[in-house]
């Protein structure tokens, strides 16, 4: 294995994808926000003043994985088929948990599209909220599975 971004003097490159062959390829991935019980519970029965935090925050994150490629400097632009963000509440943890779903049909993976859609998500949950609850954590966004192309699948087997 060796970083694909560098180019012979060592300086970084976009990746040259023409020559591959178009496959079905997903990404799922997972993070999570934790905050104060009194916040959770202000969002789960829907009296934030900015209004619905978890339907603003999946349109978020569908956006953030559309633009991807405009935010992370080596990432090709890339026609998405389909985007889908859930949302798993955990009361006894105090925390959300953001799961994003990234399909395409290509020459190169969705891994980071669905690694910002959970990212900006999580990310939108905090500003919808930061007024009542500065101390909230966005931790453990990670790539869960990964599927379609060269390097075939995917599974993380550790629970973080």
């Amino acid at each position: 294995m060796e970083f694909t971004h560098f180019n012979e003097e060592g300086r970084a490159r976009m990746v040259n994808v023409g020559d591959k062959q178009d496959t079905k390829r997903v990404a799922i991935a997972q993070g999570s926000i934790q905050m104060k019980p009194e916040t959770l519970k202000m969002i789960v029965e829907g009296r934030a003043k900015k209004g619905d935090v978890l339907a603003v925050s999946q349109v978020a994150g569908i956006m953030a994985a559309k633009e991807t490629g405009r935010l992370v400097p080596m990432c090709h632009n890339i026609f998405l088929t389909g985007v889908d963000i859930k949302f798993d509440i955990c009361e006894e943890k105090s925390t959300i948990d953001v799961e994003a779903t990234v399909t395409t049909t290509g020459k190169t993976g969705v891994e980071m599209e669905a690694l910002t859609a959970v990212s900006v998500a999580c990310l939108t949950i905090y500003d919808m909220c930061k007024a009542v609850d500065r101390g909230m954590v966005i931790k453990h966004i990670c790539l869960l599975e990964k599927s379609g192309g060269k390097s075939g699948t995917f599974r993380r087997t550790e629970v973080l």
